[in-house]
Order: C-alpha cells, then sequence, then structure tokens
C-alpha cells in the first residue's frame, strides 16, 4: 500500500485527504503537516486513521510519496527537502516548478519522480503527444471571477480596482513564465501547460477578470504538426476556497490511483 505524507490542508489537501480516509484509492495517509498546525490537527481529528501531524522534514520521512498541497512558497523547503531523502513527489503549485530545472536534474540523479496532476484543464495527454512533432502556437485564455483575483500580486502591485470592473477586462497578456511569477496562487493552468508543451515553442497566456462571474473557464488552443486542438473547460470553483477549481483536486486523486493501477489509460 502506497504510503502518502501531505502538506497543506487547505481546499485541494483537504480533498485529498479525505478521499484517501474513504478508501477511494489504495493508499494510507500517514501524515499531515501544515504552518497552520491547528488546522491540520482539525482535519486529523475527521478522519477516521488520525494521522499524525508532524513537520515537514518527518512527514517526508514516513511516506513513499510526498504530496504537496499548500502554495508556491512552500516549494523551495518541500521539494530539496523530499528529493534528498528519495522521496517521489506530486506538487500543485505547479508554477513554483517553472524555471527550478535543478529539481528536475536532481530527481534524475536520486531515481525520483515529480508528478504534475492535470489539474484544472483537460487535454494535456493530446498537447504531449502533439509536442512529440513540432508546435507552432499555444494559447491559454483564463477568465476568472473577480473573487478569484482579489489579493493576487499582480493586481496589487498595479493598483487594479477589481471592484470597480463593470465588463469582462483583460487585466493580463504574456508568457506562461511572466504568468506564473505574477499570479503565483491562480496560475498553475497556465504553469502545467508550460510543461507539457515542447520547451521550444512559447505559450502565451491572457487572463479576463470576469465581474459577477462564478466560474473560473480556460481555453486552450495549440496548432502544429500534428494538427489543431482547442479545449474549453468550465470549472466550479472549490466552496471553501473561489480561487481552486474542484477539478483541481479531483485530478490530484486520479493521479494517486493511477499509480496504485496496473491498468493506466491515457499518456
Amino acid at each position: 500500500m502506497l504510503k502518502i505524507g501531505l502538506l497543506g490542508v487547505g481546499a485541494i489537501g483537504r480533498t485529498i485527504a479525505t478521499a484517501i480516509d474513504q478508501k477511494k484509492l489504495d493508499a494510507e495517509l500517514v501524515a499531515l503537516s501544515d504552518q497552520d498546525r491547528a488546522r491540520a490537527e482539525a482535519l486529523s481529528s475527521d478522519l477516521s486513521n488520525r494521522p499524525p501531524v508532524v513537520s515537514i522534514e518527518e512527514m517526508i520521512e514516513r511516506c513513499d510519496l510526498a504530496v504537496e498541497a499548500a502554495s508556491q512558497a512552500a516549494l523551495a523547503e518541500f521539494v530539496p527537502k523530499a528529493l534528498a531523502r528519495g522521496r517521489d513527489v506530486l506538487i500543485m503549485s505547479v508554477g513554483g516548478l517553472l524555471g527550478r530545472e535543478e529539481w528536475f536534474h536532481e530527481a534524475e540523479k536520486k531515481g525520483c519522480r515529480i508528478y504534475v496532476p492535470s489539474g484544472a484543464i483537460a487535454g494535456l495527454d493530446g498537447i504531449k503527444s502533439a509536442s512529440i512533432g513540432r508546435i507552432e502556437s499555444a494559447e491559454l485564455t483564463s477568465r476568472k471571477p473577480v473573487a478569484a483575483l482579489r489579493g493576487s500580486k499582480y493586481v496589487v502591485d498595479r493598483g487594479i480596482q477589481l471592484e470597480n470592473l463593470k465588463q469582462d477586462t483583460v487585466i493580463f497578456e504574456g508568457l506562461a513564465e511572466e504568468a506564473a511569477r505574477a499570479f503565483p496562487a491562480t496560475s498553475n493552468v497556465a504553469a502545467s501547460l508550460r510543461l507539457a508543451v515542447n520547451p521550444s515553442a512559447p505559450v502565451r497566456v491572457r487572463i479576463v477578470a470576469v465581474p459577477g462571474g462564478s466560474e473560473n473557464v480556460h481555453e486552450i488552443h495549440v496548432q502544429g504538426e500534428f494538427g489543431k486542438l482547442s479545449v474549453k473547460v468550465e470549472n466550479v470553483p472549490s466552496k471553501s476556497n473561489p480561487r481552486t477549481s474542484q477539478l483541481a483536486a479531483f485530478s490530484a486523486i486520479a493521479t494517486l490511483k493511477n499509480l496504485t493501477r496496473s491498468l493506466r489509460v491515457g499518456t
């Protein structure tokens, strides 16, 4: 049985922990870790096996696979420590992986795997397959409710008054790498697309603020040697965190289930 350690007990972390506790996959949650210890202990008390709340180091020591569901900022401590102990990791804050090739090299040297779920979008399997050939263009348009953008670094630094918007407004256009830095809490879709597309092809990102919106909507358009691919996903946000799509948590659970199955479907 796969032994899982979980860093972060917010909306996604709680969903993952509950799925493991309900035996939706052949795994055991052996430890929790979070900077808010009281919140982690509250979650543990709600679970049937009551996993211990420990430090990051002890959580990594106890598990076979360390799952991050905390934040980009947490990766700087989490990833090096997990790889140093030879642990496989599953990363939800994908934007924090961009530009960290040294982690990929370290994982290869240690024989570890870094898993990135498909998150809040669909079509990554097709895009990975298409990237075996030439990719001519890759574009992402993310339409987000004002509530999902409020407090974002990019919005705060530029003094964007989201509450004053009367119509759908493009507030960012640039490369996926730039989007990941500008919106560290809400750019995981852009980062996942960047990792899936051949490195030689730029990934353009447009972020649209939607007054009165209630869903996170992502549209992907890729064109290349394979042909054309278009995907649109309209995500229902997590009830406890408007920045998180419910599909993102489900994708983490699906990835974990794949690790314990003899039959794996998709690229």
